[in-house]
């Protein structure tokens, strides 16, 4: 099986739901986190998580899938406040494009663009940009 080790040693991600590690919070429960994709392939692009570390869906019991998609629900229904269109991506191995190994589900507005996984160059998301998405998405 292709995937990092199951420690959250050097993740990312845990260093973001620790607070050591900046991130866009759009959305935070007890057991998840929704936050702006710093690379973004569109305006919007957030990545919905589990606190508890874990490089794969299969990694976690049902209670902890359900609460991810309880929280990947909310913030599809969040990003519909920008466009109706959007994209759900679960890549689970590095074969799949995986490359933090913390469970993360990408969600991904659509704006009528060609293939937004196939993008020229992704440019790192500017700060004024990523506090006006924030404050359309982070509402209720």
């Amino acid at each position: 099986m292709d995937s990092a080790p199951a420690s959250s040693a050097k993740c990312v991600f845990c260093e973001i739901v620790a607070g050591r590690a900046p991130a866009y919070r759009v959305f935070e429960d007890e057991a998840t986190v929704a936050f702006l994709d710093l690379f973004p392939f569109t305006r919007g692009h957030l990545l919905v998580i589990p606190k508890r570390h874990g490089a794969r869906l299969t990694d976690f019991g049902a209670e902890d899938q359900a609460a991810v998609l309880r929280t990947l629900e909310k913030m599809c229904r969040r990003a519909e406040r920008l466009t109706s269109d959007y994209n759900v991506a679960l890549n689970a191995g590095a074969k799949a494009g995986q490359i933090v190994f913390h469970l993360h589900f990408h969600l991904i507005p659509r704006y009528g663009e060609s293939n937004p996984f196939h993008p020229p160059a992704r440019v790192r998301l500017a700060d004024d940009e990523a506090k006006g998405v924030v404050a359309d998405l982070s509402v209720p």
